[in-house]
């Protein structure tokens, strides 16, 4: 599973910042550019360095500045699909907002079961 989730947690900063690159060269999206490629890579990169945790109040903070980076980014995306103007990435905006949506459901589990101790 873990295996699984740093992969979807790797293809999802991929795909988001090849997203990026999409949006149009406004001032509102530089900003929101700069904010989501920071909040979709973050996610997974602090995810790889829960797996290494020293213990595991180490892997559950970890985890948890995963999840609010993964948050953060889900914002993001909200705001763009909310602001867009026209359809021309619609189709990868949905893909992008519901993975963000799944990962943090289940980086949220992975927190409340190892806080319960499962």
């Amino acid at each position: 599973m873990e295996n699984d989730l740093m992969e979807r947690l790797f293809v999802f900063a991929v795909r988001t910042l090849k997203f990026t690159r999409k949006l149009p060269n406004t001032t509102e999206y530089k900003i929101i550019r700069n904010q989501l490629a920071k909040s979709s890579t973050s996610s997974g990169a602090n995810y790889e360095e829960a797996q290494g945790g020293s213990s595991k109040a180490d892997f559950i903070n970890k985890v948890k500045i995963s999840l609010h980076e993964m948050r953060e980014s889900n914002y993001w995306l909200r705001i763009i699909d909310a602001i867009k103007e026209e359809d021309t990435f619609e189709s990868e905006i949905q893909f992008l907002l519901k993975e963000s949506s799944e990962l943090k459901k289940i980086l949220g589990a992975i927190m409340q079961k190892t806080r319960q101790g499962k």
